[in-house]
Order: C-alpha cells, then sequence, then structure tokens
C-alpha cells in the first residue's frame, strides 16, 4: 500500500509509521515542518519519506499531496492523524481544568483549524484520486466518546467530535464507491506530546503502539471493503474475533 500519514512524526502517527513500515508499505508521513518531518523519516524503516504539510493551510495541503503523489506514484491508503491536544491552550489541563470561557481564541480556532478542519482539508484533496482509481481506504483517528464531552476540555472535545461526525458523514457519501472509511481510536490517554510533563508517570496510560495491531489490519488485505466501522486499540482483538465468527 501506499499510505500518506499526517501528524506522523511523533506520538500515535509515529507509532503507526513505524508499525506500517514493518510490513513494508510505500510511507509519507507529513508535519508542520518539512525538516522535521524529513529527519523523523529517516529514523524509520525505508521507504518512509517526510514532507511539510500544514493541514490548516488548504495550499500548504494541497502541494503536499502533490508532492506525495509524487513520491509514491499514487495513494492507496490516507491516515487522518494530525492534531493539536489542550496542552496548547492549557498546559496543566488534568490538573487545573480550564473553563470554555477562559480559553483563548486563538488557541480554539487553531485546535478546531487543526483537528477537524485538517481532516476534511486533506480528505477533501486526497479522495478525489482514490475515486478515480476506483478504490481506496480512509483512517480518521479519533477519541473515546466520553472525552469529547469531559469538563475543562474545550476545544479538544469538540474538534474530535466533530471530526467523528464528519468520518460518519464521509462514509455515507462514499459508501457507494470503492473508497472504504473508518475510524481508529487508542481506547485511552496515551503517552504522548500531548499529556502534561506532570502526568507522564500517571498510571493506566497507553502507550502510542497500541495502534500498531489494528492500523496494520486495516491496512492489510483482509480489511478490504470494510467501511464505516469505530475500531477501538485496546478492544481490538476482541472485535476482530466477533467479526471472525460472525
Amino acid at each position: 500500500m501506499r499510505i500518506l500519514i499526517t501528524g506522523g512524526t511523533s506520538g500515535l502517527g509515529l507509532a503507526m509509521a513505524g508499525a506500517l513500515a514493518e510490513d513494508d508499505h510505500q510511507i509519507v508521513i507529513t508535519g508542520r515542518s518539512d525538516e522535521r518531518a524529513g529527519e523523523v523519516a529517516a529514523t524509520l524503516p525505508d521507504p518512509v519519506r517526510g514532507i511539510g504539510m500544514d493541514v490548516r493551510d488548504p495550499d500548504s495541503v494541497r502541494a503536499g499531496r502533490d508532492r506525495a503523489v509524487a513520491e509514491l506514484g499514487g495513494i492507496d491508503v490516507l491516515i487522518n492523524n494530525a492534531g493539536l491536544g489542550m496542552r496548547t491552550v492549557n498546559p496543566r489541563f488534568f490538573a487545573e481544568p480550564q473553563p470554555f470561557w477562559q480559553v483563548p481564541v486563538a488557541g480554539f480556532r487553531d485546535v478546531i483549524e487543526t483537528n477537524l478542519t485538517g481532516y476534511f482539508l486533506v480528505a477533501s484533496e486526497i479522495v478525489p484520486h482514490l475515486l478515480a482509481a476506483g478504490r481506496g481506504r480512509i483512517i480518521n483517528v479519533t477519541m473515546n466518546h466520553s472525552t469529547m464531552r469531559r469538563q475543562g476540555f474545550v476545544p479538544y472535545g469538540p474538534s474530535r467530535a466533530g471530526a467523528e461526525a464528519l468520518s460518519r458523514i464521509m462514509a455515507a457519501d462514499l459508501a457507494d464507491t470503492g473508497v472504504r472509511v473508518n475510524l481508529l481510536l487508542p481506547g485511552g490517554a496515551t503517552l504522548t506530546g500531548m499529556i502534561p510533563r506532570e502526568a507522564a508517570d500517571r498510571p493506566g496510560l497507553l502507550p502510542p503502539e497500541i495502534m500498531a495491531a489494528p492500523v496494520r489490519w486495516l491496512c492489510s488485505a483482509e480489511a478490504e471493503g470494510v467501511h464505516d466501522e469505530r475500531i477501538v486499540a485496546t478492544e481490538f482483538d476482541e472485535w476482530l474475533a466477533r467479526r471472525s465468527a460472525g
């Protein structure tokens, strides 16, 4: 598979890129900095490449798409993962939740434009290529429903709730095509750069590698035709067993 992963320079995106590289997929990861994306890609197995793409900016998305298509010779799978967490608006959001009316407007807009508008912009540029090829897959990374409505989680919660609703509509709009859309989430708080430094040793945090098994499956021949599913990484083995039994 030829796979584009947005936000692949750290956290869940980096973990997924590493896992998929082990399966010999061709991968492009993106980050806001072209230099940073290239440096991170160089730490992963070949043939992972890194390119700059600001998912908030339509021109940057379009240019990044063109580079990814040129690098890979096409795109089979889009993994929408680029995102900002609560730390960008409240560095101590676990210990000191901030009410929504105190959230800076600029911070609110940046999170929404990255986590929601970014999914829309990247998918809008990639889907015509997938439709022209007659097939393709989109995997949109999301999170637990409880976090979407958690106290003190504006704007992160609403941004991910919006992205999940967007994903469901994407799936409905593409239902009669060869393009498949699915949701993937860790199933709990993960030890990534989105977690405050003082909470990094908090019990129960999941490793980013929790995403490896389900994303590898979603990019495999076995997942051909799977559509509009919401897969929780911590429950993946049980979900797959039920699916196989059914």
